[in-house]
């Protein structure tokens, strides 16, 4: 797979995957094992409110190269027909974007930069 000849769209969808595999394990670590609070706290990381969050307090922290930040905006302006009814349009295409960043990261096998992001944003958040 070459990044350059994947959507936006798709490489959100494999950033989406890749960042809930990360959620799911950094939970059950610490120890959560009943699925009402697995699924209480994967929120805190995997909806669209919280990457949104997730992608400005990175973005104000230089956290993101410029080819990391051409990939988050290929993203957001992927046009999607549907905007899940809990959440903004804005909030939406941002979370989008950064699950793209995510799913380049993965395609390009840059762990060392998943990583990173992940403990990154595991500061951000109380579980």
């Amino acid at each position: 797979m070459k990044t350059n000849q994947i959507s936006g769209s798709t490489l959100a969808y494999l950033g989406d995957a890749v960042w809930s595999l990360y959620v799911r394990e950094y939970l059950v670590e610490k120890g959560y094992n009943r699925a009402n609070d697995l699924q209480t706290k994967s929120v805190r990381f995997v909806s669209a409110k919280a990457q949104s969050s997730f992608y400005h307090k990175l973005l104000e922290e230089d956290f993101f190269t410029e080819d990391e930040l051409d990939i988050f905006k290929r993203g957001r302006n992927y046009k999607s027909d549907s905007v899940p009814k809990n959440t903004d349009v804005t909030t939406y295409r941002t979370s989008t974007g950064f699950e793209a960043v995510l799913g380049y990261w993965y395609v390009e096998k840059k762990k060392d930069r998943l990583d990173a992001c992940w403990d990154k944003v595991r500061t951000f958040v109380e579980v």
